[in-house]
Parts: structure tokens; sequence; C-alpha cells
């Protein structure tokens, strides 16, 4: 279970102060990638809008935003030369999350952009919601929360869902998701037509479809744990 670290102590006037951690949000040009920027400011993050491979390499933590065309993002994050730096600092075990297309492109690949690869960070396929059902999802949704859900909390749960209600609602905008090959990397999903992958955790990368810096509190929470871990790093 996560807890958050302890105040430390400045050591000149016996006051304690919490350090800020650096969050390298990663800058690839396409989409509101301030909103994320501003959202982990706002529980307590020195985030910062970058693509300087110094700034990223020193953060704490990182965090990949995203919307729009799977190739696109794809060929952006190329262009900036990030596609490396994302391997780096998940292969550092530092604390990382992708958001809605950012969880997508650390798929192997997508139907959107047939023959474009991901950073294959999670294998696995990214793929359309049924034609049955309007697409994109616009909506707020509830998530079924691996391990949470019965009604005391989510102990059991992914430290990210950490004092978050035990079915926290969270906004949507997609018209894919992503369907891990091992499905045990599921932490989290909502009904929409069928069963919609809404977070996943591998080892130190965690992901989510819906955009936690739009929903209200439940978001928030959830960017105060991911600030939280990334404050763990910093003491």
């Amino acid at each position: 279970m996560f807890h958050p670290p302890r105040a430390r102590c400045s050591g000149r006037s016996g006051a304690e102060t919490v350090t800020a951690p650096i969050v390298a949000v990663l800058d690839y040009g396409i989409g509101n990638l301030r909103s994320a920027q501003k959202a982990l400011q706002k529980v307590g993050a020195d985030a910062r809008l970058t693509s300087d491979p110094a700034v990223i390499r020193d953060a704490h933590a990182a965090v990949l935003p995203g919307v729009g065309n799977f190739g696109a993002c794809m060929s952006a994050v190329r262009t900036a030369g990030l596609e490396d730096l994302v391997h780096e600092r998940i292969g550092g075990g530092l604390p990382f999350m992708g958001i809605c297309v950012g969880m997508q492109m650390l798929f192997t690949e997508s139907e959107e952009s047939p023959g474009v690869t991901g950073l294959d960070v999670v294998s696995g396929v990214v793929r359309y919601l049924p034609s049955s059902v309007k697409r994109p999802q616009m909506q707020w949704n509830r998530l079924r929360v691996k391990g949470g859900g019965d009604g005391v909390g989510l102990a059991s749960a992914d430290p990210m869902f950490a004092s978050l209600p035990p079915e926290p609602w969270m906004y949507f905008v997609h018209s894919l998701h992503g369907v891990p090959s091992d499905r045990s990397s599921i932490v989290a999903t909502v009904d929409y037509g069928c069963e919609v992958t809404a977070a996943i955790r591998v080892g130190n990368v965690f992901a989510v479809q819906f955009h936690p810096e739009k929903s209200a509190a439940d978001g928030l929470g959830l960017l105060r744990n991911f600030v939280d871990a990334a404050r763990l790093v910093a003491a």
C-alpha cells in the first residue's frame, strides 16, 4: 500500500517543509499538454512542460499526455527525440504515467494507424470501441477498480487509487482503448459497449485512458497520488 512520505526538515528554522518533486510533462507539440502540467502543479508538483533531455533525466517522474491520432502523435514523439528518453525513464524504474493517447502510445500498435509502431512498453493492440456505441465516448464514467469496489475502500487496489472512492468517476474522450496481451496488467475498467480498459499497471508505469486533469476531485486525487510517488523519489 502506498503511504505519503514524511515532510522533510529544512535544517534552518526547525520548520518542516515538503520539497515539490520535479515531474517532466513530455512536450511533443500536439494537444493541450499544459492542462496536465497545470493539474500536476495544483496537487504539489514542480511540473515542467519540456522536451529537454537534461530536464527529463533530472526529473523525479515523467508524464506522457496525448490527444488526437495515434500515428500523428507517435510521429511527433519521434521527431521531438523523445522515444529513447521514454524508454530510458521507464527502464530507470522511476514513476511514469501515460494519459489518454499517451496511454495508447505505450502499446505495440493501434488499429487507428496501421503500420505505425507504438512505444511497445505494453504488449498489445489499441482497438476501436464497438461500432454499436457512439464514438467517441465523451462522458463521465464510473471505474471498476481491480481490488476495489467492495464497500470498504481500495486497500488492495493500485496505489494510484489510494484514498479515492471505491468507484471513482472519471472523464473520457476516446474512440479506442488498449487491449494488453497480459490482461493482469489491467487495474481498472469501465463499461461502454464492452469492457473498456481504463487503467493499466506495468511495473513503474501507470497509464489511464481517461483524463484525470478534467475529472474534478477524483482525478486530482489520482494525480496527487502520482506526485506523492514522485516525492518519495525526491526524498
